[in-house]
């Protein structure tokens, strides 16, 4: 912009723009709470389209002959309903109260921006970074997970510049070919064709939905199988070669289950159905089957797809292996707007089965012992006579059923649906409380008197002691203030921000932690970072201390790696 001025004047100019972005930037740091909430607001809201060069893949994912082309015609439903409001409706809150929820909003930025960099500068591009050592790590397909997990985050946190480079490198990302020549289905669809989504509704950025068709024609090329039926790992070669796949015998329940609501979106922005069409085929085997296993209303951890085969099975869990397939029961009722009535059958079927047999109030210290506001999710197990055996045993993946609940509840109208969500949410945020750490384990049982003496009155184990950056936990707590307004879940997730930054920071960015029940001042950590730090914990972080307009539930459903899809009509 400066070609043909006189050297001086060249930096005359340079010298007076950076005066002024040092003194705008000092502004900004002093800024007022009132002013702090207009920039936090144009931060989400505005932006520009943004210039980014042409890429193609070097394999075209669409120019796929299958073997076995998908024969089920299923359209997007065309008939929607008025959904009830799921948020609360915030009154304005006082100076005092903006400034200390900004105060805390900054806070998490500020460590969002600290792992990113860490991330730009050894790992760029590349999966996952290791935050102790300052490598790198390949873990799905090569792809730069972190990068397009964390887009949408980017956008939402205002850091258009971070943005903008992070998309210029997505431009570049070659769905042709893998470091793995298996890919995982299920991570590639929830963490790399959810990012692309979110970040394509929030943005614009028709370079994003480029992307997010190839990548969704990557997904497609896993049902040419002959029953129709996605398969778990895709061979990427033979995927290629369109000779059609081979579905495995068994796989946990979550991974067939969770395709629903990337590729009904996806089929929703394109405008093509196939992507619906494909999954409903494997929507429709989990709705025949859901009242015929050995605990109705549920499914078993593992299914066998090649048989379509989703009732045998005598364990059963909220938690990993089944996870966001009943997470994604409501939701993909609020993203078709109740247009296929399936979903609330299914999701009414589930929420009363689970009520039944799943939930639990776990035995407190007498004086913290105040039961009737906590539950906690555990396991069931069936039986030789054929009867349900509560397992009191839970996980940290299985705290995200306080949201989902609470959901669920202002979808349907179901008021003890919402109340039974936060009392899900509390035992969890009480399960962060009670240890030494503030950190809740990873796996842990609870319930009978008995306990181990270094555990918190109430836990009898922790079966797996680490902290993994996890963000179920907060994720519930997230949905609970956006649905009730309770100004105590903010103050919940500020405790649970502080003492997570403080025993997984690193020296350039957050490890998982390797046991969170010690009282050690330096805890053992593991050298990884999960994508899902920036794509979800610190998401969820960050937008209970927006303003609730930013993200809002009426306006957005979001998938289990917390991409924000635009709810459409």
């Amino acid at each position: 912009m400066f070609a043909g001025r006189p050297r001086v004047i060249r930096n005359s100019i340079l010298l007076t723009l950076a005066i002024l972005t040092i003194w705008h930037l000092g502004l900004l740091s002093r800024a007022p709470t009132s002013e702090w909430c207009r920039l936090e607001h144009f931060m989400n809201h505005g932006a520009s389209p943004g210039q980014y060069p042409k890429f193609k893949s070097s394999f075209d994912w669409s120019s796929i002959t299958f073997r076995y082309p998908p024969n089920n015609n299923t359209q997007l439903p065309r008939q929607r309903k008025p959904l009830p409001r799921i948020q609360h409706q915030f009154k304005p809150e006082s100076p005092a109260a903006a400034k200390k929820r900004t105060e805390r909003l900054l806070a998490v930025r500020q460590v969002f921006q600290r792992a990113w960099r860490g991330y730009k500068t050894f790992a760029w591009k590349q999966d996952a970074l290791l935050p102790i050592s300052g490598g790198a790590r390949e873990q799905f397909s090569g792809w730069a997970a972190t990068l397009v997990d964390s887009l949408d985050t980017l956008w939402i946190m205002g850091l258009r510049d971070e943005f903008d480079e992070a998309v210029a490198a997505v431009a570049e990302i070659d769905f042709g070919s893998s470091t793995s020549s298996r890919v995982n289905i299920f991570e590639t669809n929830i963490r790399y064709l959810g990012g692309l989504l979110a970040a394509y509704d929030l943005s614009g950025r028709e370079l994003l939905l480029d992307k997010a068709v190839e990548l969704g024609d990557l997904i497609y090329a896993g049902f040419n199988t002959k029953n129709g039926m996605p398969v778990d790992f895709l061979n990427f070669y033979s995927a290629q070669s369109g000779e059609g796949l081979l579905v495995e015998g068994s796989v946990v329940s979550a991974s067939p289950g969770t395709l629903s609501l990337e590729l009904a979106h996806l089929s929703q922005v394109t405008g093509d159905p196939k992507y619906y069409s494909a999954v409903s085929q494997v929507m429709d085997v989990f709705y025949q089957g859901q009242n015929k296993t050995s605990l109705p209303g549920v499914w078993p951890m593992n299914v066998h797809m090649k048989a379509k085969d989703v009732v045998s099975g005598s364990a059963f869990t909220l938690g990993g292996c089944a996870d966001s397939l009943y997470e994604y029961l409501p939701k993909m009722h609020q993203l078709l707007g109740g247009g296929e009535p399936q979903y609330e059958t299914m999701s009414r079927t589930f929420l009363q089965a689970a009520d039944r047999h799943f939930l639990f109030r776990p035995m407190l210290p007498e004086e913290e012992d105040d039961d009737d506001d906590i539950l906690m999710p555990g396991n069931v197990n069936i039986n030789d006579g054929g009867e349900p055996v509560l397992d009191p045993e839970t996980e940290h993946l299985a705290c995200f059923v306080g949201g989902m609940f609470g959901l669920a509840g202002k979808l349907f109208g179901r008021t003890d649906d919402v109340d039974t969500g936060i009392k899900l949410t509390n035992g969890c945020v009480y399960a962060y409380r009670a240890f030494p750490t503030g950190m809740m384990p990873e796996r842990l049982d609870m319930a009978p008197p008995e306990w181990e003496p270094h555990l918190p009155k109430g836990f009898t184990s922790a079966k797996d002691p680490r902290y993994l950056l996890r963000p179920e936990a907060i994720e519930s707590v997230f949905y609970s203030y956006r649905i009730t307004g309770r100004r105590e879940f903010q103050d919940a997730a500020w405790d649970m921000f502080t003492a997570v930054d403080k025993g997984t920071r690193t020296q350039y960015a957050n490890a998982a932690v390797l046991d969170v029940t010690t009282a050690a001042e330096e805890l053992p950590q593991e050298d990884y970072m999960e994508s899902f730090w920036l794509a979800e914990t610190l998401k969820y972080f960050y937008l209970v201390f927006t303003t609730p307009d930013i993200i809002s539930l009426d306006d957005y459903v979001l998938n289990t790696e917390a991409h924000p899809f635009k709810l459409t009509g």
